[in-house]
């Protein structure tokens, strides 16, 4: 059986915010707790070691996987900071046309920092995240 390495945990987010080695980094890793805590509603939590998200949700796949998940979160990495979002908003392609400096990977949006992007989008892009994920995984 998989074990699903991202759960939700006790851990402190200050303290892990604190821990974050770059000056810099540490400030918009609070900028970004800000944009989140206030733009979803949410209690910031702790998934898994790196991850802070907010809100959750229960998926099921057709393959019988399930889990629970954050809505929204970030994490302020060494090398970048990764927003996690929605990929499956039909907008998401157009709203990230309009975030600013970012790259996308598989499953993240990765930003080197907070000025580089244009907020109130990421604002947007969290709120139609969670809506979608709402309205997914409604039914489980």
């Amino acid at each position: 059986m998989y074990d699903l390495k991202t759960k939700e945990t006790d851990n402190s987010v200050i303290e892990f915010i604190e821990k974050v080695a770059h000056p810099k980094k540490q400030e918009d890793a609070y900028r970004l707790l800000d944009i989140f805590t206030e733009t979803t509603g949410y209690e910031a939590k702790m998934w898994g070691p790196s991850i802070i998200g907010f809100g959750s949700y229960h998926y099921k796949y057709e393959s019988g996987h399930e889990g629970d998940a954050p809505f929204v979160g970030f994490s302020p990495r060494k090398a970048k900071i990764s927003l996690y979002l929605a990929q499956g908003d039909p907008e998401r392609e157009e709203m990230l046309e309009q975030l600013g400096k970012h790259m996308t990977g598989k499953a993240c949006v990765y930003i080197n920092k907070v000025a580089d992007i244009d907020v109130g989008v990421l604002k947007t892009l969290i709120t139609k995240s969670i809506a979608y994920f709402n309205e997914t995984y409604s039914d489980q």
